[in-house]
């Protein structure tokens, strides 16, 4: 009935199957070479392949591609099970025809059991039926074939699976109606011909599909799915990663309570700007974390994109390239002590501050090359005074200037940055955004008398003394009455080391954090002190390894005036998993 050497009969009463020559088929061959798989999409190559197929060939071509392909992957080798749906890819018809009521793109059906399509399906090979009959059994129980035989004048079709390499990707059916002749065997090897060049471009697709999925994953855990708590500010954000590109967000704690933000974007997509970004966010992150100068953190990061995306092929939906990749980026440190907001940025688009009394600006701040892009790695450093309540909004390019947008959501959500993070995108972006779109929210504060506080010492021995006296008596203030001893000892070693390495007055400070007791002495020296272990004869050298035994955490930063040695210890009540949130 539907077997590829059926011939029909003398009384089969459908248009006589004129033959086709060879020239047939290659101009059907190159119209397929020069049409189809101009892009890495699944649904566009299905397009093409049905558009090619009606131009001179059928009157009505389906595409059908299995679910598994649509997701990029590959199916088993081999028949496809008769009870496996496959989904419409693509429908078209050659000009002046209507065929009305036949399934959407996107629709799923499963094949009727003995039809031409569930055996080109079941062994992989092409079925030609010279005569459709419209009372036949497997034509009355597919409603489409039925509509399209009794309604339309269908009267021959071919169905050819669409295999690469023993591996089924989907189907081909291509019909004739009215008074066109039928298919016949040379028509058959035109379809099979047409299937097997158009498998190929839909292969490549499907690996292309592949590769966005798991970027998609990778990138899906690359970035934060909670920000930690932090004394600074409040943070939210919303996060709309629609195209597998190399977005990312940050928030990093860092020495002196301060907080850094940051939001970057590469420019590309898939599992080379995934795996960038995993390198340069993590990058960012460390080099934050131990206090590195901003300026001197965009430069080594500028370096680091240079060697990883030198000669990097790239999949593109347009097809391979090798070029560089770079990277936006806008970095943001938050100071609450002095209310002091530092940006840099290296080719994204400038911040954005809700201001208490209502007032939205862009912030004024300079941009650097995009790291790893042409020109020099300068990057300028814009210093800006956020009051407590401000509102700093960081974002990718695919998000315009979120002011007005901003104000409007928090009037409507109020104190809640989350709410407002997704009215702002669901304004900007009513219909979704074409590319990855990130907004980035933190509500600043600025601590008081509370929670910091500061005291300047002479450059003496007899300071050591004093910073003991001050330092009891501020923590007899905060209750933190448990932390005296320790802290008075850590005080005394960093105010004395100060006095000795260095010259001019010396500045003593603690800060409670969100579950850590902070305590700094700044001093005008360059020098960063070192751990070692002394030896049992030495009289001195015991000073830092103290001030490690008894803290969580400590370390150096430099400043204008020199450097500042911090340490951190855990507030009573509060485990060690705590200060790691």
């Amino acid at each position: 009935m539907s077997d590829a050497t059926h011939r029909p009969g003398a009384d089969d009463g459908a248009p006589p199957a004129v033959p086709a020559g060879p020239g047939d088929r290659l101009r059907l061959l190159e119209r397929a070479a020069s049409r189809v798989g101009t892009t890495l999409d699944l649904f566009r190559t299905a397009e093409e392949l049905a558009s090619v197929a009606v131009t001179g060939f059928a009157d009505v071509a389906v595409v059908e591609l299995l679910d598994p392909v649509l997701r990029g992957e590959a199916p088993a080798p081999g028949p496809v099970d008769a009870r496996t749906a496959v989904r419409r890819a693509a429908l078209a018809c050659a000009e002046g025809v209507g065929v009305p009521g036949l399934r959407p793109a996107g629709a799923a059906w499963v094949p009727q059991f003995g039809s031409p399509h569930a055996q080109a399906l079941s062994d992989l090979r092409p079925r030609l039926v010279r005569r459709l009959v419209t009372g036949a059994d497997w034509v009355a129980g597919e409603p489409e074939l039925a509509a399209l035989t009794g309604d339309h004048g269908a009267h021959s079709m071919i169905a050819v699976p669409l295999t690469v390499r023993g591996v089924p990707l989907g189907l081909a059916s291509f019909y004739r109606l009215g008074e066109h002749r039928a298919f016949g065997d040379e028509g058959l090897a035109q379809a099979a011909g047409l299937a097997a060049f158009a498998a190929v471009c839909l292969d490549n697709g499907r690996r292309y599909a592949r590769e966005k999925a798991l970027a998609r994953l990778v990138q899906h855990t690359l970035v934060p799915h909670r920000l930690p708590a932090h004394v600074a500010a409040e943070t939210a954000w919303a996060y709309l990663p629609v195209a597998a590109g190399g977005s990312w967000f940050d928030v990093v704690p860092v020495s002196g309570a301060r907080i850094a933000c940051v939001v970057g974007e590469v420019a590309g997509h898939g599992m080379p700007a995934v795996s960038l970004m995993g390198q340069v966010s993590t990058a960012v992150a460390a080099l934050c974390a131990v206090d590195l100068d901003p300026v001197e953190i965009l430069r080594r990061v500028h370096d680091l994109v240079v060697t990883s995306t030198t000669g990097r092929s790239t999949l593109t939906a347009d097809g391979p390239r090798t070029e560089g990749l770079t990277v936006g980026c806008v970095l943001a440190f938050y100071d609450p002590v002095s209310a002091q907001c530092t940006i840099l940025r290296a080719g994204q688009p400038a911040p954005t501050v809700l201001l208490p009394d209502g007032r939205a600006l862009v912030i004024d701040a300079p941009a650097g090359p995009a790291l790893g892009g042409q020109g020099e790695p300068s990057y300028p450093v814009t210093r800006v005074t956020l009051p407590s309540g401000s509102v700093l909004a960081l974002h990718t390019a695919s998000l315009p200037a979120p002011g007005d947008a901003l104000r409007r959501a928090l009037d409507l959500a109020g104190d809640d940055l989350d709410k407002a993070c997704d009215s702002v995108l669901a304004e900007v972006f009513p219909a979704g955004p074409l590319d990855d779109a990130i907004l980035f929210l933190a509500r600043t504060r600025v601590l008081g008398e509370d929670r910091t506080h500061a005291w300047p010492l002479p450059n003496r021995a007899e300071s050591a003394a004093e910073a003991r006296r001050v330092t009891a008596r501020q923590l007899a203030v905060w209750g933190l009455d448990e932390l005296i001893p320790s802290t008075q000892l850590l005080v005394s070693e960093l105010v004395t080391n100060g006095v000795r390495y260095s010259a001019g007055d010396i500045e003593l400070r603690l800060i409670v954090r969100e579950n850590t007791l902070a305590c700094e002495v700044t001093d005008s020296g360059s020098a960063a002190p070192t751990l070692r272990r002394a030896q049992d004869d030495d009289e001195g050298g015991r000073g830092l390894f103290l001030v490690a035994q008894f803290t969580l955490d400590w370390g150096v930063r430099p400043n204008a005036r020199g450097k500042t040695i911090w340490t951190e210890q855990l507030l009573p009540g509060h485990e060690e998993d705590d200060a790691e949130d």
